[in-house]
């Protein structure tokens, strides 16, 4: 072992630290468990330098930079490249050296030893993407050559169609991705499977999976089995759970090399009650030694001997909040509820934080550390969750949360109800009075009973106390172009403080508008759609006037046959170009919809997201969109009219109703549903507010940024979106902290790709929702919440990120959730189907106010159904159905 073979020959044992980097994760698991004492088959690995001598001489550099150039959507051209890859490695000549390590490798198992040939590549295991099964493994291998063979067959499924189509979906850099190959005794298994040392379905940590089939583990981890299930809680060892399968295939090795499929279906479970146990013991101490939750294979031979064959990371579980509090905590997240499923920067943390910190003080409760944020706020992921357990052990709390997650998260209501039955979160304060004093404070705070009674008496003097309130924070967000860093951070410190306090006080009259249409509905007996229906195209909304200002500015442009010809002909980047020359045709126009609105912005509450005004590309790329709408019916400013029309017939049919009850109910409806069409639109209203006092810090804090530069701390003055309040006003001493950044980049870059964020999370780390009975509407239909009535049928679009996507008109978007920043997308769109949300969250009502129907709260909406699939959107039933 001391030629040069040695650096690619290695006994797992012998596996150390600096090889880490060389070696594919499954070999550096297998060597970490061998010196750990844990049962695994011998066996030896080629690090992926082997690999890498190969592929030099396979001459590859063409064929991926043909990759990078390919679109992961041209699965025709990518599936050519990898056919083209895999042919020039198979073809390739293998060093001598490189041919000695693996005969070596061979030998030290012993002459004519069965092994399994395995792959195992550096870019699996990630966070956001696992590549569990994108590589080949070959099973009882014996003699030198085949060995030979199987090696070279493992590399080139380095280049397999999957694995390239899976690393182009997930933004891998196919130059960069290298391939260790593992040679491991055969275990000649009696029951093999994969287990699972935490919940894969559910979250929950330390309870196992196991699932076991008769024969080689193949089976099982191929899918060509049903098999038995067992799931086992890992501190008490208690079997929770146990179904049998029919195993109906088994794979058995045979003679001489290879497999062979066997037909032996089965009724009795494959493995007794101790093994499972065993096996579970085992999963814990795999999981010990990691600290972290195991996806491993393993097999029993016929002596009865466990063994392990794999351990790896499980990918897919949803990070935990830290913790110091004892007993199950339960979390409700912050990003599914504003609809931003992606992560915070450190920056966007930092001040969301703060302003937490101002509402407790409203509530009576400041914190210590007004930059640590309220005890409430929880972190997992680079997300933010509300610790809501106090409100789930208290009788006020299961009152009262339920009702309002229904009406802007109405699947986390469902989901509510269901983790309050759980023993563990039993009630421990059944008085009412601690919640009413903290209500009674914070209401009394920002003079909610005036608001509500300026609503009610005089509604025009409390439209203009919200235009007022927006007058008083524009001057309170102005600071001096000539402030010091220090001087910005005090002044960022204390607009993010104060913002809550001033910026609720609008919400008494917003609800003043809602309850005057549930009013309205008790007086007359109207519910449901009627009632929706006084909702549509109201006025006072912000975010609508920006959508509707945005669509007469694209009038405007087809008004101009050159600004026309231009937004047609050029590409959204070239139209950004010509915006920062000064050469858009329309460039005045533009430049005066982004004076005002260019503080709004996809993921806009997060501070560290870049605003229209820092990137217009996506505002004129949504202006060609709009340019391709010609149907006058379908304009946005013709169907917000319609919305009107109907609106007002929708009141003279419901005070009618009342009317019918009695004069005096048919009056008080009058009133309340005429204070309902003037205020509820005022529910956008905080938000934009609150917007504006983020976008005010951010470009505050990017001039410290630059002064950071200039001090050599950081590279790039964005870069001071990356630290947080404390670290910034630190840096100003100097010292640099661009390794700090990168580290913080990297790891925000790998969120970024994280599809699935939890509504709510318990710190045993279950996913309530998993738990959770979902009803289906008949076969190939999908159920949500209704949001906007009516009923639509076309093209479905899945959007997951709204930035430069492009929707059709009359196309149906399917998103993950929606803010402010998506709302251009619903001029042109004929329904919605979302994830999240309830009937008030954004999305159901921007839908309603522009007429189109839309079902909100369908889980996994986003996974279910494919762009181009047509499906019909049923908003008053919350049904979707996918054709054929």
């Amino acid at each position: 072992m001391k030629t040069a073979s040695a650096s690619l020959a290695l006994g797992f044992g012998d596996i150390d630290a600096a090889m880490l980097a060389e070696v594919g994760g499954k070999a550096a698991n297998l060597g970490e468990l061998t010196r750990a004492g844990l049962p695994v088959p011998p066996g030896c690995c080629l690090t992926t330098r082997a690999y890498h001598r190969v592929a030099e001489g396979a001459g590859l550099n063409e064929v991926i930079a043909e990759l990078a150039g390919t679109a992961a959507a041209d699965t025709p051209a990518l599936a050519e490249l990898a056919g083209r890859a895999r042919a020039l490695l198979l073809q390739a000549p293998v060093p001598e050296e490189v041919r000695a390590a693996i005969a070596e490798c061979y030998a030290r198992l012993g002459e004519g030893a069965a092994v399994a040939v395995r792959s195992s590549a550096t870019a699996e295991d990630l966070p956001y993407a696992s590549f569990a099964g994108q590589q080949d493994t070959y099973l009882n291998v014996v003699g030198a050559e085949a060995v030979q063979d199987a090696v070279r067959r493992c590399w080139a499924s380095l280049w397999t169609d999957r694995a390239v189509a899976y690393r182009a979906s997930n933004g891998i850099d196919h130059a960069a991705v290298r391939l260790a190959v593992v040679l491991q005794r055969m275990v000649e298994a009696e029951v093999a499977g994969v287990m699972f040392t935490a919940n894969p379905v559910t979250g929950r940590r330390r309870e196992a999976v196991i699932d076991a089939a008769p024969g080689l583990g193949e089976a099982v981890v191929s899918g060509a089995v049903n098999p038995d299930r067992f799931v086992v809680d890992l501190a008490s060892t208690r079997i929770v759970e146990r179904r049998t399968g029919d195993k109906r295939v088994a794979i058995r090795s045979l003679p001489g090399g290879g497999t062979e499929r066997i037909e032996a279906p089965s009724d009795e479970p494959c493995l007794t009650d101790e093994r499972v146990r065993a096996l579970a013991a085992l999963g814990a101490r795999v999981e010990d030694h990691y600290g972290s939750p195991q996806d491993t294979e393993w097999a029993i031979d016929a002596d009865g001997t466990l063994w392990l064959t794999q351990a790896r990371p499980i990918t897919t579980l949803y990070p935990v909040p830290e913790t110091t509090r004892d007993g199950l905590r339960v979390y409700f997240s912050v990003n599914v509820a504003q609809g931003v499923m992606r992560p915070f920067t450190p920056m966007g943390m930092a001040a969301f934080k703060l302003v937490s910190a101002g509402a407790a003080a409203l509530c009576g409760f400041p914190p210590a550390d007004r930059l640590a944020g309220a005890p409430i706020m929880a972190e997992a992921g680079q997300r933010l969750f509300l610790d809501i357990t106090p409100a789930v052990r208290s009788r006020a709390g299961r009152t009262i949360l339920p009702r309002m997650l229904a009406v802007g998260e109405a699947r986390a209501g469902v989901i509510f109800q269901q983790v309050a039955e759980d023993p563990r979160l039993s009630v421990t304060s059944t008085s009412m009075l601690p919640l009413v004093r903290t209500a009674m404070r914070a209401a009394g705070r920002v003079g909610a009973p005036e608001r509500v009674a300026l609503a009610l008496a005089r509604p025009r003097a409390a439209l203009a106390f919200t235009r007022r309130l927006g007058e008083e924070l524009e001057t309170r967000l102005a600071i001096s172009p000539d402030a010091t860093a220090e001087q910005r951070l005090d002044h960022a410190e204390r607009v993010l403080r104060g913002a809550f306090p001033t910026i609720v006080s609008i919400m008494p009259i917003a609800i003043a508008g809602y309850a005057g249409l549930g009013l309205a509905g008790k007086l007359s007996g109207a519910k449901g759609e009627q009632l929706q229906a006084v909702l549509r195209s109201l006025p006072n909304n912000p975010t609508t006037e920006m959508d509707l200002e945005l669509w007469h500015l694209a009038r405007d442009i087809a008004a101009d046959p050159e600004a026309a010809g231009q937004f047609r002909s050029a590409r959204v980047s070239e139209l950004a170009d010509a915006y920062e020359r000064g050469e858009l045709r329309a460039q005045r126009a533009v430049a005066g919809f982004l004076s005002r609105y260019g503080h709004r912005g996809v993921a806009e509450i997060d501070l560290g997201m870049p605003r229209w005004s820092d990137e217009p590309a996506h505002i004129l790329g949504v202006l060609a969109n709009y340019l391709r709408l010609d149907s006058e019916d379908l304009a946005p400013d013709a169907m917000f009219a319609r919305g009107a029309q109907e609106a007002e017939r929708a009141v003279r049919t419901i005070v009618a109703m009342a009317a019918a009850k009695g004069r005096l109910r048919g009056r008080l409806a009058a009133f309340a549903l005429r204070r309902t069409r003037m205020f509820a639109g005022l529910r956008e209203l905080p938000k934009y507010y609150a917007v504006e006092v983020l976008a005010a810090v951010r470009r505050s804090m990017r001039v410290v940024g630059e002064e950071l530069v200039a001090k050599d701390v950081l590279d790039s003055a964005d870069d001071v979106y990356f630290l947080d309040l404390r670290e910034t006003r630190q840096a100003l001493t100097g010292g640099s902290l661009r390794e700090l950044v990168a580290g913080r980049r990297a790891a925000y870059e790998q969120e970024v790709r994280r599809r699935h964020v939890p509504r709510m999370l318990l710190s045993d780390g279950t996913e309530p929702e998993a738990l959770a009975v979902r009803a289906e509407a008949g076969e190939g239909a999908l159920t949500g919440t209704p949001a906007s009535a009516g009923t639509v049928t076309g093209t479905a679009r899945v959007v997951l990120d709204p930035i430069g996507a492009h929707l059709e008109p009359g196309e149906i978007l399917v998103a993950p959730s929606t803010d402010p920043g998506w709302t251009p997308l619903f001029l042109t769109a004929g329904g919605l189907v979302m994830e999240m949300g309830g009937s008030m969250s954004h999305g159901a009502v921007v839908a309603r106010e522009y007429g189109i129907p839309a079902v909100v709260g369908v889980a996994d909406a986003t996974h279910r159904i494919v762009t181009g699939a047509t499906i019909t959107v049923d908003g008053s039933g919350g049904i979707v159905s996918i054709a054929d």
